[in-house]
């Protein structure tokens, strides 16, 4: 029995080891370009029918703004407080300049300090989010909504479109 078990964890390292190593010799991308664009992006994932109908009825009981409208007031420095709700990783491979990293799952924790709780908490705060492709923050802008924020805007935007229409992207200081 103590002959199979040791076998067995033999193999299980060998397995793990072979993994690694096919991991760490993947290609990169070069260290000057930013993470976002450099990488090509990946295939978008397949979800249920009622994944996009629950982001569609979010989509369309939220206050939205598409690209043309979020370039002219990203400009004009009227966007508020600016919310990227994607996930830490994600957001370490590039942001739109002045957002700040508030991930989707977690938006109901971690707002309030943003909008001056416990001393002076302003629930009307204006504030956008956006995510990778505009589901995510409509999402987040509910959950909002339903905690009683009212000046909340969901930006309809795919990042990679921000990225590739030449908009500035930020990167995280390390």
């Amino acid at each position: 029995m103590s002959k199979r078990i040791s076998l067995s964890c033999a193999a299980l390292v060998l397995a793990v080891g072979v993994t690694l190593s096919a991991c760490s010799t993947a290609p990169t991308a070069p260290a000057t370009a930013p993470a976002s664009v450099a990488r090509a992006a990946a295939p978008a994932p397949s979800y249920p029918p009622s994944i996009n109908q629950l982001v569609a009825t979010a989509k369309s009981q939220v206050k939205t703004i598409k690209m043309l409208k979020f370039t002219a007031a990203f400009d004009e420095k009227d966007v508020g407080l600016l919310i990227d709700v994607r996930n830490e990783n994600e957001f370490e491979d590039g942001f739109v300049p002045g957002a700040l990293n508030v991930p989707c799952g977690l938006i109901e924790f971690r707002i309030w300090k943003l909008v001056g709780f416990p001393d002076k908490t302003n629930m009307n705060t204006k504030m956008m989010l956006y995510c990778a492709t505009g589901g995510r923050c409509a999402l987040a802008i509910k959950s909002l909504q339903g905690l009683g924020f009212t000046n909340v805007t969901s930006v309809d935007i795919k990042f990679e479109d921000w990225v590739k229409a030449g908009n500035p992207v930020a990167m995280p200081k390390k």
